[in-house]
């Protein structure tokens, strides 16, 4: 059994991605950058350092890449933020975990205060153990910076872990420590994108990953 279980957060326990892509898309296109919805979707799981690049030049990040950053986040708060949903049985979920005696970390590309917002939505604000956002890494996933602070705080290697997550990214990110990854498709991103990322496990949803629990990589090594 894995010592800890490290969770992201948009996507994976609270229903966000599109709301994320559509609050990007609009910020984009309120700086001269109309984009389509999927495009920016197809992103949604990386912090704005990484996605900024996607889309804009190096010059344009530098001019206004952080009045972006910040018309987004505004944005988002005040339009989108009060329409995310925690996915079914993601206390359930994470109270099991508990009980088995693992030790629990969320991981996200969120911003800390964002994150804050999440765990009261998925109503798991007393199940964490530790947290790490974007604001503790210097940068956000594909690169591993989260999850190696994730890591460190509960003080566990990558074999004592594993990681549940959406998004490629998660994966990618995870891989580059040597971390497991179990994916959900809640996210809206493709069993194939998610196993050629190296998903070792694939769920429908949280819930889904509860009714298996007992079988999956959480518990069994």
């Amino acid at each position: 059994m894995k010592k800890a279980v490290i969770f992201d957060v948009d996507g994976t326990l609270v229903d966000s991605v599109d709301l994320h892509a559509r609050a990007w898309q609009e910020a984009l296109a309120q700086f001269g950058h109309p984009v389509a919805f999927e495009a920016v979707r197809g992103q949604i799981g990386k912090g704005g350092d990484q996605l900024l690049p996607v889309f804009l030049s190096k010059e344009e990040i530098s001019k206004y890449g952080k009045q972006i950053e910040e018309y987004r986040g505004a944005l988002f708060k005040r339009q989108y933020l009060s329409q995310v949903t925690g996915f079914p049985q993601v206390r359930d979920l994470l109270q099991q975990i508990k009980r088995n005696g693992q030790h629990i970390a969320l991981a996200s590309s969120a911003k800390k205060d964002e994150l804050t917002t999440y765990k009261r939505i998925a109503n798991v604000e007393d199940l964490t153990d530790e947290e790490t956002s974007t604001d503790d890494a210097e940068k956000s996933k594909p690169h591993p910076d989260i999850f190696k602070a994730a890591l460190d705080r509960v003080g566990v290697s990558a074999n004592e872990a594993v990681t549940v997550g959406d998004s490629p990214y998660d994966a990618e990110a995870a891989g580059k420590l040597g971390l497991q990854t179990i994916g959900v498709l809640c996210g809206g991103f493709s069993e194939a994108d998610l196993r050629q990322a190296g998903c070792i496990a694939i769920y429908r949803d949280p819930a889904d990953l509860l009714a298996d629990l007992d079988r999956s990589p959480i518990t069994r090594d």
